[in-house]
């Protein structure tokens, strides 16, 4: 994946106000990891519809945290999820990755 996470969205609808950043930042460390694991429970059991809305609420953040790309494939992976189609799972699961590791570094 060639796109990194960052806070250029973020800093910019906060205008400068450090305490509006630090309270966006400290909902998605706080919400990210439970969906991220919501998402795999679904998953693993086989529940592509309740996998596809965990997705829907990833790819917000995906945006927020300037992963254009990543935001478009996972709008994609939530309508294939609904159709019983994981191929783009992988794509899906590195971008989870990145997202995680980069919330971790700046927690």
């Amino acid at each position: 994946m060639s796109e990194i996470p960052n806070l250029d969205y973020i800093k910019e609808i906060s205008g400068g106000n450090e305490d509006f950043e630090k309270k966006f930042l400290n909902i998605i460390q706080t919400e990210f990891p439970k969906e991220k694991q919501d998402y795999f429970s679904f998953l693993e059991s086989g529940d592509l519809e309740e996998s596809a809305k965990v997705v829907h609420k990833i790819k917000h953040k995906l945006g927020i945290l300037g992963l254009t790309e990543g935001y478009k494939l996972a709008i994609q992976y939530e309508e294939d999820l609904k159709d019983r189609n994981t191929k783009l799972k992988n794509q899906f699961h590195e971008i989870l990755e990145s997202v995680e590791g980069f919330i971790l570094k700046i927690a």
